[in-house]
């Protein structure tokens, strides 16, 4: 049986950790991709070549942030049927304190530079009988919010972005989907503080905050032959916050 190959871009992040966790254990072989963090993929590459020795794991590393990053990541891929867009950063500030640059930062990391790589590896995906791309977008890209402005927008664009490939490519049998997480309990949200967190909690209908493994088990099903009827969906994983 041949391997199949996923590209999981923010394979260091916890989100992408978990991710590549479940992708791992439910057989595919990964181009785990990270921009900074070299330990934590690393840590992970050597516990998924420990646990799952005829699987490969390949470690790429390139800034979204600088336009080479296309070039370089196109370079180290071969064999593809996946793509997993789980890379990016936040933003908090209002508009008012929000400069050019951090507007330009978010569409090259978050929206213009993985269309562009789309754009350059769809021929990979092309060959395949089937095959998936997925983005982790954002509760905010659907309803936004207050002094994540910026942020919220190129989280929109990149679920419109979804919805319109999806159509482009599905005769080709590709599927093009978002995972859009609500609150998700991760070091990025350890500064907020108890007081805000409980009522943040308070206005989820499910009384509790989400987990990466949620994000990962939405990210392994949309990837799966499962799912080889949905495309150009924005599944919310928010525990019913946003609806």
């Amino acid at each position: 049986m041949s391997k199949k190959f996923a590209l999981v871009l923010g394979a260091s992040g916890e989100i992408g950790n978990a991710i590549c966790r479940n992708l791992a254990e439910a057989g595919w072989s990964m181009y785990l991709h990270y921009a900074n963090n070299k330990r934590s993929v690393v840590a992970l590459v050597t516990e998924l070549n420990k646990s799952y020795p005829e699987q490969e794991f390949i470690v790429v590393q390139a800034d979204m942030s600088n336009p080479n990053c296309i070039e370089k990541i196109v370079a180290s891929i071969f064999t593809l049927q996946a793509i997993v867009f789980a890379q990016g950063h936040s933003l908090y500030k209002g508009l008012e304190d929000t400069s050019l640059d951090d507007i330009r930062l978010l569409f090259q990391v978050h929206v213009e530079h993985p269309m562009a790589l789309l754009g350059k590896l769809n021929s990979k995906l092309r060959k395949q009988s089937s095959s998936s791309v997925i983005f982790v977008g954002s509760i905010w890209g659907d309803t936004g919010a207050s002094f994540e402005v910026a942020y919220s927008a190129a989280k929109g664009a990149q679920h419109a972005f979804v919805k319109a490939y999806a159509k482009e490519v599905a005769l080709q049998r590709t599927r093009v989907n978002a995972v859009a997480p609500g609150f998700i309990d991760t070091k990025m949200n350890a500064h907020i503080e108890e007081e805000a967190r409980q009522l943040i909690i308070e206005e989820i209908p499910a009384g509790f905050l989400g987990s990466t493994q949620d994000i990962a088990n939405a990210v392994e099903f949309l990837t799966s032959e499962k799912a080889h009827y949905i495309t150009g969906q924005i599944i919310r994983v928010n525990g019913g916050w946003y609806i």
